[in-house]
C-alpha cells in the first residue's frame, strides 16, 4: 500500500521531451498573437465582418433544421463534461505514476477559461446577438483537453496496445474539438474567429502550464515532499 501511496506522489518523466520544449515555446507565443492581434481588430464589434459571413453563412444556414445537433455537438465543451473529463484524465495520470500529468489535466480547463472568460471577453468586448463572443468558451475547453490529451500521449510506446490506444483516443478527440466548433456556430452562439481565437487560448494555456511543469523549480518542489522522509530516516538511522 505504501509503495502504490508514494507512487501516486511522483512526478513522473518531463511532460515534453527536451527536443520538442523549443517548439512548444515558440507554439505558445504564436498562439499569443493569433488571440490577441484579432482581439485588437475585433474589439467592440457588434456584426459579423465578411470573413466571418462567408465562412459562417453556409454553416448556420444547414445547421438551421438541425439545431438538436448542434446543441450535442457543443456539449463537451460546457462546464460539467468538461469537468468529468479533466477528473478522468487526472485519475489515470495518478494512477500511471504521473503527478506532472495530473496537474496539467487539473488545471488546464480552469486556467484556460480564466483567460478566455475573465480576461480577453471583456477587454474585447465583442458581441454576438448580444453576449460577448471573443474568444469561445467552450471551444478553449474542449481545446483545453484535446492539448493535454496530446501532450500526455505524446511520448513514444513500445506496446503496440498502447499505441493503438493512443490513436483511438486521439482520433476521438479531434473530431469532437471540430464538432464542438462547428456547433457554436450553427447555433450563432460565435463567429468562425471566435473559435479560431478559443482554441488558441486553449493550446497556448496547456503548452504554457506543460513548460512550467517541466522547469526545474516545479519538478524540485514535486520531488521535495518525497526526498524529506528518506533524509530523516538516513539521519536517524
Amino acid at each position: 500500500m505504501r509503495g502504490r501511496l508514494s507512487r501516486l506522489t511522483e512526478p513522473g518523466e518531463p511532460l515534453l521531451t527536451g527536443s520538442a520544449r523549443p517548439w512548444v515555446g515558440a507554439l505558445v507565443v504564436g498562439c499569443a498573437v493569433v488571440v490577441v492581434v484579432p482581439g485588437v481588430l475585433f474589439a467592440g464589434q457588434r456584426t459579423a465582418d465578411w470573413f466571418d459571413h462567408a465562412v459562417d453563412a453556409p454553416i448556420v444556414a444547414w445547421f438551421t433544421a438541425h439545431q438538436r445537433l448542434a446543441l450535442w455537438l457543443v456539449a463537451p465543451g460546457s462546464l460539467y463534461p468538461a469537468i468529468v473529463i479533466s477528473a478522468v484524465i487526472v485519475a489515470a495520470c495518478l494512477l500511471a505514476g504521473r503527478l506532472n500529468g495530473a496537474l496539467l489535466g487539473a488545471a488546464a480547463v480552469p486556467v484556460a477559461e480564466v483567460f478566455s472568460e475573465k480576461l480577453f471577453k471583456p477587454l474585447v468586448d465583442r458581441t454576438l446577438l448580444g453576449g460577448i463572443s471573443y474568444p469561445s468558451g467552450h471551444t478553449t475547453a474542449i481545446v483545453a483537453l484535446a492539448a493535454t490529451l496530446t501532450v500526455l500521449l505524446l511520448r513514444p510506446v513500445k506496446r503496440p496496445s498502447a499505441r493503438r490506444a493512443r490513436v483511438l483516443i486521439l482520433a476521438v478527440a479531434y473530431p469532437v474539438v471540430l464538432g464542438v466548433a462547428l456547433g457554436l456556430i450553427g447555433l450563432r452562439w460565435h463567429y468562425f474567429t471566435d473559435t479560431v481565437g478559443g482554441a488558441a487560448v486553449g493550446i497556448g494555456t496547456v503548452g504554457g502550464l506543460a513548460l512550467m511543469l517541466d522547469s526545474r523549480f516545479i519538478r524540485r518542489l514535486l520531488t521535495r515532499g518525497r526526498e524529506q522522509p528518506t533524509s530523516r530516516a538516513d539521519l536517524a538511522s
